[in-house]
C-alpha cells in the first residue's frame, strides 16, 4: 500500500510538472520557463520527434504559423519580411529521406552537388511548323540552356550544340542519322575530357526517351525540369522553400512512373514498387498538407497588411531580371543581397518602402519566371504567388539588355495571366508598370527609345527610379483609392496626432489666418476619411 500511494503521489507531481511546462511554451512565459532549465529542453527533444508523425523527416508545423498568425506586436508594422518568414523560422524542416531520395535520383538523376560534372549540352529545336518557337532563336535557347548548367557549381559545359528537329514526341527523338553523329561527337570529346552526363534542353523527356537515349548513349540524360529542380534545391534555404521545391519533383517522379511500360521497366532496372508508390502517395499528402497551412498562413498576413492598410507592390519577371536589385534600390534596405543567379529567389517576401507622398508600401519579392518549363512546376509555388497576384499593382522587371527580352516578356505576360485565372478568378489583373532593367547595359539610345511604355532604370547605378516612383505613387493612389488633400486641424489637438497614425502627412504649416491651427497635407483613403470625419467632425457636431 505504501509504495502503491508513492508512485501515485510521483506520477501525480511528473503530470503537474508537464502541465506547468505545455502551459510556459504555450504562453512564451520566461519567468515559468526558467524553473525548469533542463528539464524543458529534454522534453522539447522528445516532442521534436514524438508530436510530428507522418512520412519521415516532415514536421508538422501547424503551432509554428498559428503561433504567427496569433502574434499582434508592433512588429507588423515595420514592414520587414521578418513577418513573412516568421512562420519558417521555427520550422527546422528535415526533408531527407534515404527511400524517396533513391526513388527521385533514378528518376531525375540527382547529383551530389560536391560531384564535379561535364555536362555535353544538345538544344533541339523545331526548323518548321505551328511548334516553331519564332520569339527566340535557337542560338539564344543554347545560351539559356548553358546558362542554366553553369547556375550549379562545379558543372561544366563540355560541349554545347544545336540540333535541327521535325518534332519533340518522337521515342528516340532524334532520327538514326543524327545519333550516331551524336554518338561519334561524344567520342570525339570524350578522348579529351570525361563527359558525366548530356543535358537535352527540352520541358520533359518521356520515360521512353530518356531510356532509349541512356541505353544508346550511355550516359545519364537530364532534361530542363530535372536541371531546374536541382537548382532550386541548391537555393531552398527556407523551410517554406524546401517544401514548395519538394513539392515540385512530385509529378515528374509520377510522369515517369506512369510511362514506364511495366514489362519492359524491370529489363531496363526502373521500377516503382508498392512500397515507393506509398512513399510517394504518403509524402505527396504531407506536401500538401504543409503547403495548405503556408496558403492559411500568408492569407491571415495579407489580413494584417489589409487592417494596416498598407499598399502592396508586387514585384515580378524573368528569373535573372534583377528584381531584388531593384526593390534594394527603391527601398535602401542594406540587408537585402542580390545575385547573378537563375533562380536565386525563391521565396516571396515583403520589404517595406516610401513613395515620394511619404506612403507607405510593401515591395513583395518573387520567384523568377523561365520558359519552356511545365505550368505543374510554377503551380507548386501558387502558395507565394497568390501575395503576387492580389497585389494592388505589378512591376513587371525586364532585362533590356537580353537579346530575347520580347519573348520573356510575353512568358512572364502568359504565366501571370494562367496564375490570374487559377488565383485570382473573376477579381481583375492588377495594374502593370513595365520597368525596363540594365538600362545602362544598353548600346545605344535607339534601343530604348524603340521601347514604348517602358520605365528605363539601373538598379545598381540607381538611374531613373525617381520618375519609376512617381509612377508607382499615381497608379498606388489610383489603385486603392487614396487621395491627396489639405486639412485644417487644431493645433496640439488630437486630430494631429490621429492623422500622423493613419495617413500619411507630406507637409505641414501653420495657418495664416489662425495661430491656433494648422494645414496638414496628408495622403488618406476614402474609409479613413469617413473614419476621421465620424471620430472629430460629428462628434463635435453632437
Amino acid at each position: 500500500m505504501l509504495l502503491r500511494s508513492v508512485v501515485k503521489v510521483a506520477n501525480s507531481r511528473s503530470i503537474i510538472f508537464y502541465q506547468n511546462i505545455q502551459l510556459a511554451l504555450l504562453t512564451r512565459n520566461s519567468s515559468l520557463l526558467s524553473h525548469f532549465k533542463g528539464g524543458v529542453i529534454e522534453l522539447s527533444k522528445r516532442w521534436k520527434y514524438v508530436q510530428h508523425k507522418g512520412v519521415k523527416g516532415i514536421r508538422n508545423n501547424k503551432s509554428a504559423y498559428e503561433a504567427a498568425a496569433k502574434d499582434d506586436s508592433d512588429d507588423v508594422i515595420k514592414m520587414h519580411d521578418d513577418l513573412e518568414n516568421e512562420g519558417n523560422c521555427n520550422a527546422s524542416l528535415n526533408l531527407d529521406d534515404s527511400a524517396y531520395e533513391e526513388l527521385a535520383s533514378s528518376a531525375m538523376h540527382i547529383i551530389s552537388g560536391s560531384l564535379t560534372q561535364n555536362v555535353f549540352v544538345i538544344q533541339p529545336y523545331i526548323k518548321w511548323g505551328n511548334e516553331r518557337n519564332t520569339l527566340i532563336t535557337p542560338d539564344d535557347q543554347l545560351e539559356e540552356a548553358k546558362a542554366l548548367v553553369e547556375s550549379l557549381p562545379n558543372w561544366n559545359v563540355s560541349h554545347a550544340i544545336k540540333v535541327p528537329l521535325e518534332s519533340l514526341n518522337r521515342k528516340s527523338l532524334f532520327g538514326s542519322g543524327k545519333i550516331e553523329e551524336l554518338k561519334q561527337q561524344l567520342k570525339d570529346h570524350k578522348s579529351k575530357q570525361t563527359i558525366t552526363c548530356i543535358f537535352i534542353s527540352k520541358s520533359t523527356l518521356s520515360f521512353g526517351q530518356k531510356r532509349f537515349l541512356e541505353d544508346t548513349f550511355k550516359l545519364p540524360i537530364l532534361d530542363r525540369y530535372s536541371v531546374v529542380i536541382q537548382i532550386l534545391r541548391l537555393h531552398a534555404t527556407s523551410a517554406e522553400a524546401r517544401l514548395q521545391v519538394a513539392m515540385a519533383e512530385i509529378p515528374y517522379i509520377w510522369a515517369q512512373a506512369k510511362d514506364a511500360n511495366p514489362t519492359l521497366s524491370r529489363k531496363q532496372g526502373y521500377s516503382i514498387t508498392d512500397t515507393q508508390r506509398e512513399i510517394l502517395k504518403s509524402r505527396e499528402r504531407k506536401l500538401k498538407q504543409e503547403l495548405e497551412r503556408i496558403r492559411d498562413h500568408r492569407k491571415l498576413l495579407r489580413k494584417k497588411r489589409k487592417q494596416k492598410n498598407y499598399p502592396v507592390i508586387a514585384v515580378v519577371g524573368y528569373t535573372n531580371a534583377g528584381k531584388t536589385s531593384l526593390i534594394k534600390a527603391l527601398t535602401q534596405e542594406q540587408s537585402m543581397k542580390p545575385r547573378n543567379q537563375l533562380f536565386a529567389t525563391l521565396d516571396v517576401t515583403a520589404h517595406a518602402g516610401m513613395l515620394p507622398c511619404s506612403l507607405e508600401v510593401l515591395y513583395m519579392d518573387t520567384v523568377g519566371f523561365m520558359s519552356d518549363l511545365p505550368t505543374g512546376l510554377i503551380e507548386c509555388f501558387v502558395a507565394t504567388l497568390e501575395d503576387a497576384m492580389l497585389a494592388d499593382i505589378i512591376i513587371h522587371v525586364q532585362d533590356v539588355s537580353h537579346r530575347c527580352r520580347e519573348a520573356q516578356q510575353q512568358h512572364v505576360l502568359t504565366t501571370l495571366q494562367a496564375l490570374q485565372n487559377t488565383v485570382g478568378g473573376t477579381q481583375q489583373m492588377p495594374p502593370i508598370i513595365n520597368v525596363g532593367n540594365k538600362a545602362d547595359l544598353l548600346s545605344s539610345q535607339t534601343e530604348a527609345q524603340a521601347l514604348k511604355d517602358m520605365h528605363f532604370v539601373s538598379a545598381t547605378q540607381h538611374k531613373g527610379l525617381r520618375e519609376l516612383l512617381e509612377e508607382i505613387e499615381q497608379k498606388i493612389l489610383t489603385a486603392t483609392g487614396r487621395r491627396k488633400m489639405t486639412l485644417r486641424v487644431r493645433n496640439g489637438g488630437a486630430e494631429v496626432a490621429w492623422l500622423y497614425k493613419n495617413t500619411a502627412v507630406t507637409n505641414v504649416c501653420a495657418d495664416e489666418t489662425s495661430a491656433e491651427h494648422l494645414l496638414m497635407s496628408v495622403v488618406i483613403s476614402e474609409l479613413t476619411m469617413e473614419h476621421f470625419k465620424r471620430t472629430f467632425l460629428w462628434a463635435k457636431q453632437k
